[in-house]
């Protein structure tokens, strides 16, 4: 069971850096399947992450990464993310995720409309990293 006065260490990676690696006392991710949460003394177990927003309390704080796809390994005492992208909701660059969600809505409507050359995965793919940056960011402000 879990120690709900306890920490665990928290470390979030991307192919280029080390965006996170803090002790914390909760965490919610975005799962392939949906989110799920992790507090101390969690069971471990390994899961595939999708495209959306982490959460995790520190200091009594809620603070907010946007986080790409990826991979999760929960141990009873720490929790490693291995994302393809990671970013911290105060660096969000909020004008450029409304651009980036303009145009994944009009590759989709070009895809409704018939477009064969519209990759309709890759453009909700963008649509979905978009809108979770821009949910992020104004949690982060």
């Amino acid at each position: 069971m879990a120690d709900a006065g306890g920490m665990f260490r928290l470390e979030v990676v991307t192919p280029t850096e080390v965006v996170l690696d803090q002790e914390v006392r909760e965490l919610v991710a975005p799962g392939s399947e949906g989110y799920f949460g992790v507090l101390p003394g969690h069971l471990p177990f390994v899961t595939t992450l999708g495209i959306g927003e982490l959460t995790y309390r520190q200091d009594g704080e809620e603070r907010h990464l946007v986080v790409g796809e990826g991979y999760a390994e929960v141990r009873r005492d720490s929790v490693v993310i291995l994302a393809d992208s990671a970013e911290r909701a105060g660096e969000i660059d909020i004008a450029r995720a409304q651009r980036a969600r303009e145009r994944a809505e009009q590759r989709i409507e070009k895809w409704i409309a018939g477009d064969p050359d519209i990759d309709y995965v890759r453009a909700c793919a963008a649509l979905q990293r978009a809108l979770a940056r821009l949910e992020a960011a104004g949690k982060g402000r």
